[in-house]
Formats: structure tokens, sequence, C-alpha cells
């Protein structure tokens, strides 16, 4: 399937609380059909002029392409940072099987 209708959102949070209800009101809105959460991860970064390094954790948002905008305007409205990660990333590939179940999860009218 090369032109899948699957993308992959990133995004990192703060804590796992906030990963985890960013995670729960993706998946129950229906604007994503699978969030993978990798803990332990330290970012090292410029903020307002000063290296930053904190701990985070990763988001794998797994959505459709016509759920995208939605998902990561949910992103950006529940979201502590400023300035959120929010990463669209194109699938280009993958178990059709798959793909098609993250297009019916995430689909606006199921």
């Amino acid at each position: 399937m090369s032109d899948s209708t699957v993308c992959l959102l990133l995004t990192t949070c703060p804590d796992a609380a906030t990963a985890q209800a960013l995670a729960d009101g993706l998946v129950s809105a229906r604007l994503a059909a699978c969030v993978s959460q990798l803990p332990g991860m330290i970012s090292t970064y410029r903020w307002q002029g000063q290296i930053q390094r904190e701990s985070e954790i990763q988001l794998i948002i797994k959505t459709s392409n016509a759920r995208r905008a939605q998902a990561m305007d949910h992103i950006q409205t529940h979201h502590p940072y400023d300035v959120p990660e929010i990463l669209a990333l194109p699938v280009s590939d993958g178990l059709p099987a798959y793909l098609a179940w993250v297009a019916h999860n995430s689909a606006e009218d199921c």
C-alpha cells in the first residue's frame, strides 16, 4: 500500500500523567487508533536562550490522514507546553491489515 492514508504524529510530554491524558483523549475521540508511550527519554534543547535538559515521554500516535489536523489541534489545545513538539510523518507502506485497522479506528463516523 504505497499511498497510505495513515500517518504518525510525534509529541513529547513532561510526565506520565500528561502523556496518559493525551493518549486517552486522542483514542477516546477517535483522533487516533493507538498511542504508544516511550518513557525515559532525555531531551536537550534551547529554550529562551538557555540550554535545557529535561526528562520526557515520547508519544507515537497512529492516526489517519483525514484526522491528522484534528489530532494536532487536540494535542496543541491539551498540551501544557507553550510550543509542543507536534510532527506529522507520512507512512509510505505497511502491513495492509494494520493500516486498515488504523484508518478504521481513527474514522470520525465509526
